[in-house]
C-alpha cells in the first residue's frame, strides 16, 4: 500500500511544473478563408474579454480594411 502513496517531493514538482507553464505566454492563430470572415473582428472582441479579465493584451498590427465596426473595437 506504501508505494501507492506520492512521493511529496514529487507532488511539489508537478504543482511548481503546472505553475510554470500557466505564466508562459500564450499565441492563438485566428484563420479564415478570405477577407471579411470575421477574424479581426473576433480577435479584437476576445482581446476585450480578456483585458476585462485582467490579462495583458498587446496588438502588433491591425488591418481595418476600412470597417467602422473593427476600427471601434481598437479603442480600449
Amino acid at each position: 500500500m506504501e508505494s501507492e502513496r506520492p512521493e511529496p517531493d514529487e507532488l511539489l514538482r508537478r504543482i511548481r511544473a503546472g505553475e510554470a507553464l500557466e505564466q508562459r505566454a500564450k499565441l492563438k492563430i485566428f484563420f479564415g478563408a478570405s477577407a471579411g470572415v470575421g477574424k479581426t473582428y473576433t480577435m479584437l472582441e476576445e482581446a476585450h474579454e480578456r483585458k476585462s479579465a485582467g490579462v495583458d493584451v498587446v496588438i502588433g498590427w491591425i488591418e481595418t480594411h476600412g470597417r467602422t465596426e473593427t476600427a471601434a473595437l481598437l479603442q480600449g
